[in-house]
Order: C-alpha cells, then structure tokens, then sequence
C-alpha cells in the first residue's frame, strides 16, 4: 500500500496560510555585515557573530593549518580515537577562560543540552525550567525521566512555588543566560539563591552571552561574579560569539568525568572536525586580545536603543546585542521584514512556535562587525516603517 502523503501536504498549506512558511536563504558570502544573499548585496542584522569573528583571518588560518596537520574528518568518536590534541587544548583552553576544572566538547550546544540533561536527571527528580528557555532545552526536559514542570518567564515566586509543591527528592533548574528569542538576562544570582535553598543543581545555557558579556567575555556567571559553586554546570556554545561551531559544558572534574561516562549525545557521535577545535582555541586568545570588539558593541547598543528609542518603536527591554521589535501578528511580521528587505536591510522576522503566538517580533542583532554607519542606516530604514502591535 502506498503512503499517503496527504497529512504532510495539508500541513505545508496550513504554514503558508497562517505565515508561518520558513525557507532558507542562499548565502554566497563569509558571515559579515555587507554579504550577498539570493543573489543580492544586502546589509544584515540577524547573525549571531557578535563579536565578529567568524570571518576573522587569523581564525581561518588556524583552521587551514589544523586541516593540513590532521585532515578534515575526525573519524570516530571521542571514546574511541577521535580525540585530537586539537580538542583537548580546546577543552583546556576553555576550563581556564571559564574559571573552572574542566570543559567537555559537544558537536552542537542542541547536543551539549541534551547531552547534560539527560545524564543528570533520573525517574524520581523534577526539572524546573523558565517558559522561555530554548527549544533544546525543553527538548532535554522531555526525553529525560524527570519530571519537568516550566515556571513563567524569570518569575522568581513561581518557581519557589513549584520548587515548594514538588515531593521529589532531587531537582534541577534550568536557564537560558541570554534569552535567545527577548534578549534580556536571567536573574542568576537570585536563580542561584533560590538552587542553594533547595539543594538543587542550577544549569545555564550561556550561549548567547559567551564572548559577550563579562569583563573577560567569559558570559553572563562571570558578569554576575558567580562561582562554579553557584552554576555547577555552565553551558556555551562555539557558534555564536565565538564565531566558530560546537559547544562545551564546564564544570568540576567528576561532573565532567561523570559526562564522559553517561552522556550518550558525546559517547555515540563523532567528534568535531579538528580544525574547527584549532579555531576555537584561536578565537578564545583574540576575545581576550582584542577586547575592542566587546566596547564597540556595547557602543553600537547603546547607539542603536537611543535611536529606537527616538523613533518610538515598540522595542522589547534588552540590554544585549539582541533587540527585538515587537509587532504581534505574523504577518506584520513577514511585511516589515519584507519592506527592510526592499531597503537593502535583512531583519528576519521572528514567528511561532518560535515565539508565543501573537508575539511575533523582528530580531535584531548587532555585531562588533557592524560600525556606526551601519546602524545609522538600519535606523533610517527602520525609520520609514509604520509599525503596529496589532495582533
């Protein structure tokens, strides 16, 4: 009998009809501000290279000379052979730059957060994670054996009243450091309070702060002047500020041991490429040596609320390189993000289930890439837009 694909088609026509329909854009250029996309020269703010590194020269080199040294493939998993030297500075690297005893890498931050979630959770146990969370995040929650109970976004009551009704034995709570999706930053030291109090594990995924935030770039644990005692287990991914690819949980030497035992997404799947390590390691020394890119963010956020702020647009509160616009229906969304389009200007329009229904948003991101100029511009553009939160 043949298969019926009809389920399949209706779902396609249903995205299209309530503008949900996602496509990918053709990129014929390095991550940068000014790159060619579907043919055209366009100016973007939506890459998560907030520091700008992707494109950096001395990362490239570093990775051609590691693909020259040991090839392109790593062949195997890390239990089995491999395991690079490449990797292994990594890992060291980011132990010392995170303040911790160990770091472990993963090939994705979606496999680091299911990698730990599922090895520190069992039958028995509560999860607690803030509504907002990334979607690996709940995705974790929902494969692991413990009971995961989401508490509303940073609502620091709500969880002691989660925490205060669970029977459970053991718990862990979870959160994302820079909300992906908002932009604004979970309250960790009352996170870390509340974790104390109740004898739970506190797990953050830093992905969008690593880089960014600290004085030391070293992610938002650091900016709060928090310990590996406070945040037992810190998660970033390599992606974002980085400008590479991969992720790594950090932590105390059984935690990491204790991974390398139990968590199955690092045990069944091959390593990272070890050029991709060899550039990781030379990202981490120019986020410590060109500390010029953190300030010029920070300056061209501020540049850029101040000018939002002018134009009245209905800005969610961030302080981040993630500024989002709110404007409620889909297919605003889509129309505003097609107008920039029409000006030159990539903003990608940000729709369910990504975001909750009617909240749909434009996600700007800024870049230590991106100058003065630039935002002057995305401004303008912005400018001529007339914006409604109509749902």
């Amino acid at each position: 009998m043949k298969k019926d694909f009809k389920h399949i088609r209706n779902f396609l026509a249903q995205q299209q009809q309530r503008y949900l329909y996602r496509s990918p854009r053709l990129n014929h250029s390095p991550q940068q501000p000014d790159m060619v996309i579907d043919g055209e020269k366009i100016l973007t703010f939506c890459s998560n290279d907030y520091l700008g590194l992707a494109n950096h020269p001395e990362l490239i080199q570093a990775f051609q000379q590691a693909a020259a040294n040991y090839g392109v493939g790593s062949g195997a998993a890390h239990l089995i052979n491999g395991h690079n030297i490449e990797h292994q500075r990594l890992e060291e690297a980011l132990a010392a730059f995170t303040g911790r005893e160990r770091a472990l890498l993963f090939s994705t931050g979606y496999m680091a957060n299911l990698g730990a979630i599922g090895a520190l959770t069992s039958k028995g146990e509560s999860l607690y994670q803030d509504r907002l969370n990334h979607a690996s995040l709940m995705d974790a929650g929902r494969l692991s054996d413990a009971k995961m109970w989401r508490y509303q976004h940073s609502d620091m009551n709500n969880l002691q009243q989660r925490i205060a009704r669970s029977t459970d034995t053991a718990s862990m709570i979870v959160t994302d450091g820079v909300f992906s999706m908002d932009g604004d930053c979970a309250n960790l030291k009352e996170l870390a309070n509340i974790a104390t109090e109740h004898q739970s594990w506190l797990m953050v995924d830093d992905a969008h702060g690593f880089g960014v935030l600290g004085e030391t770039g070293a992610g938002l644990v650091e900016q709060e002047g928090l310990s590996s005692d406070d945040v037992p287990v810190l998660i970033a991914t390599l992606g974002k500020g980085a400008g590479t690819a991969g992720a790594f949980i950090a932590g105390d030497h059984d935690l990491i041991e204790f991974l390398i035992q139990s968590a199955r997404t690092y045990i069944f799947t091959t390593a990272m490429p070890p050029a991709i390590a060899a550039a990781g390691c030379k990202s981490l020394e120019l986020m410590q040596k060109e500390t010029w890119r953190r300030n010029h963010l920070q300056q061209l956020i501020t540049q850029f609320k101040q000018g939002a702020d002018q134009l009245g647009l209905p800005m969610m509160p961030s302080d981040t390189a993630i500024q989002p616009i709110l404007v409620g229906g889909s297919d605003k969304a889509l129309c505003y993000s097609q107008q920039l389009l029409s000006q030159g200007i990539l903003v990608t329009a940000i729709r369910p289930p990504t975001v909750p229904a009617g909240e749909a948003r434009l996600r700007i991101t800024l870049s230590a890439a991106h100058t003065t100029q630039h935002v002057e511009q995305l401004l303008s553009a912005l400018g001529k837009l007339n914006f409604s939160t109509e749902k």
